[in-house]
């Protein structure tokens, strides 16, 4: 998951006046205080898992003798989070979204219990899976509570406190992961958080219930079992494809065509009508997310690889120069969310997606020895802050574009853009990466003559995906007649 995105769609469905007194009323007022603290302290408590478990991982893997199945405790915890939002999506619109905030918690702590309590590696990617189902039910359903329980005017700034509470464990949760891991042990990454979740749920539950509980007037109750099946076709089309980028044997061919095949129809079956050719409004909206958090969030991977390898940085000081990131982050967020920024609201996003394809297309320079390294902790500061402007504005007009029945299912649709995109174009450029001898490096191997090409190939591509983002930014408003 991203470090922000909100959607659903419904002013419809406050259950009391949208504010007490008058415009004055704000996100941590009286009558939202409780009901915001809760929802961003379970994404804070998400975030902080997301971006500590990769410290730990390396150690659980060894320790459990399953360094060859690494990688699915990644694309377990990816595929079974897209099945869990588009169930999330339907379960919201039909029934409300208490049903999936509180299963989601439920599944995602009962996954890090699995994690830190197993004794063989298939029993850990077992627990992370169950984890990934967790998380795909919860951030769709809060997306939901959003649009349900905001009034539109209070909507940017919640989409921003989202965003801003990945900050503190975008910068201490790797550090605080490695403390806990070498003094208390890995287990302990997993098994200190689920107790944690009890507060804010006490405090958001009962509002949740208040504000945003059972279906929308109207709305068809049934679940859509179609849906249900094409989420299960591209959770299982993405896990083959991921299987098959991982493997440059010919024989990964089966796993990969197999995937694709279940993976392209699942996609045009649960994104929106147009998605795929920017049709105007919410499909280019939604294409839009896509494009923004594959391209950058992809090409994020590899900085710290590139710093390590290319330039000799310890892996503590590669990953702290993407530390300022989750502050400029969170302040691109915070610019979207001014009111006398709405009416420029796209041009936002324009100027957002022209900061993020101009900072992944400058990150290579640092291959070039004369380069100082500290140029590309500003550059990914620069790219941050414009994906701030741009993941919380698609979050908004998500929200401004979807009808209050169709709010689960359009934010399912963004969340699976945004995941899709990531394993597409990772997929493709990984492929890239490794046919010209990236996939041969180590910490201690020595750059070679095609390494510097190796790294060309993942970040040049991902600028020019990110340059089309721009003409999609324009395509934001639907066609007036």
């Amino acid at each position: 998951m991203t470090r922000s995105d909100p959607r659903d769609a419904a002013v419809a469905h406050d259950t009391e006046p949208a504010v007490g007194a008058g415009s004055a009323e704000t996100v941590l007022g009286r009558s939202y205080r409780a009901l915001s603290i809760g929802i961003v302290s379970v994404v804070l408590l998400i975030a902080f898992e997301a971006t500590a478990v990769g410290t730990a991982m390396p150690v659980a893997a060894r320790e459990l003798d399953g360094v060859e199945l690494y990688a699915f405790a990644f694309s377990g915890f990816f595929t079974t989070s897209l099945f869990g939002m588009v169930l999330a999506g339907q379960w919201a619109d039909r029934r409300g979204p208490i049903g999936p905030v509180t299963a989601g918690i439920g599944a995602f702590a009962a996954g890090l219990l699995l994690a830190g309590t197993a004794t063989a590696m298939w029993a850990f990617v077992l627990g992370r899976a169950v984890q990934g189902l967790g998380g795909g039910l919860v951030i769709v359903a809060l997306y939901v509570v959003i649009g349900r329980a905001y009034p539109e005017r209070l909507r940017p700034a919640i989409v921003a406190a989202f965003a801003a509470s990945w900050v503190v464990p975008s910068v201490v949760g790797p550090l605080a992961s490695g403390a806990v891991t070498e003094h208390l042990g890995w287990r302990w990454v997993f098994l200190g958080i689920p107790v944690l979740v009890l507060l804010p749920l006490a405090l958001a539950l009962p509002q949740i219930r208040r504000r945003a509980a059972g279906p929308v007037d109207g709305a068809d109750t049934s679940f859509d079992r179609r849906r249900i099946r094409l989420a299960l076709g591209i959770s299982l089309g993405a896990g083959l494809l991921q299987y098959a980028a991982q493997d440059l044997r010919p024989l990964a061919l089966v796993p990969g065509v197999l995937g694709a095949a279940l993976l392209v129809p699942a996609v045009l079956g649960l994104l929106p009508r147009g998605t795929y050719r920017a049709a105007r409004g919410l499909p280019s909206v939604v294409l839009l997310r896509g494009i923004a958090s594959g391209t950058f969030i992809g090409a994020e991977s590899f900085v710290p690889l590139m710093l390590v390898t290319q330039r000799g940085l310890s892996p503590t000081l590669a990953g702290f120069s993407l530390a300022a990131g989750g502050v400029t982050w969170a302040v691109g967020s915070w610019v979207q969310s001014r009111p006398r920024l709405e009416p420029y609201r796209e041009r936002l996003t324009t100027l957002g997606m022209v900061l993020v394809a101009a900072a992944i297309a400058a990150a290579p320079s640092v291959l070039i020895d004369s380069v100082p390294v500290w140029t590309l902790a500003a550059t990914w500061a620069v790219g941050c802050f414009g994906m701030g402007l741009v993941i919380s504005s698609a979050s908004v007009l998500l929200l401004k574009l979807s009808a209050p029945e169709e709010a689960g299912t359009n934010s399912a649709s963004l969340q699976i853009s945004d995941a899709l995109s990531n394993v597409v174009l990772l997929s493709l450029v990984g492929a890239a990466f490794a046919a010209l001898g990236g996939g041969t490096l180590s910490h201690t191997a020595s750059a070679t003559a095609s390494t510097p090409e190796a790294f060309a190939a993942v970040f040049l591509p991902m600028a020019a995906v990110a340059l089309a983002g721009v003409w999609v930014t324009r395509r934001l408003t639907p066609e007036t007649r």
